[in-house]
């Protein structure tokens, strides 16, 4: 699968989540924004809704930017997590197609488990038309 990777900072964080999905057979798709956290929301955005990518992740220091840009763009669905029951009720319930992480908050390991949480969970067919409402 596809994966659409942005980040307005490198850290052990953001190494660790392009090593951890290229393990897990994912190609990434880097998107490199120059270090502006908008840009790089917005851009991950537009690769998920344009099918380049099936999912995304996107990282700032508090992870509400880049998931503010990213939901800026119609189709996208970008949930702030910070931990793995969080990611998948976004899955699950929301269909978040990209998930959004703070780096001052999470470890490498949490990132993980949200990763796992994230990329393993189906969206709830049940929930596919409340979802279907917030698509601009």
């Amino acid at each position: 699968m596809h994966i659409a990777f942005g980040t307005d900072d490198e850290t052990d964080v953001t190494r660790q989540i392009v090593d951890d999905l290229g393990a897990r057979g994912h190609e990434v798709l880097r998107v490199d924004c120059g270090g502006q956290w908008a840009d790089v929301g917005r851009a991950v955005a537009e690769a998920v809704t344009s099918q380049r990518a099936a999912a995304g992740v996107v990282c700032c220091w508090t992870g509400t930017g880049v998931a503010m840009a990213a939901n800026r763009v119609a189709g996208a669905r970008a949930a702030l997590c910070t931990d793995a029951a969080t990611a998948e009720g976004a899955r699950r319930w929301n269909d978040a197609n990209i998930l959004a992480l703070s780096l001052r908050l999470t470890t490498p390991a949490v990132a993980s488990e949200m990763l796992d949480a994230f990329l393993s969970t189906p969206a709830d067919p049940a929930e596919i038309g409340n979802i279907a409402s917030l698509d601009r």
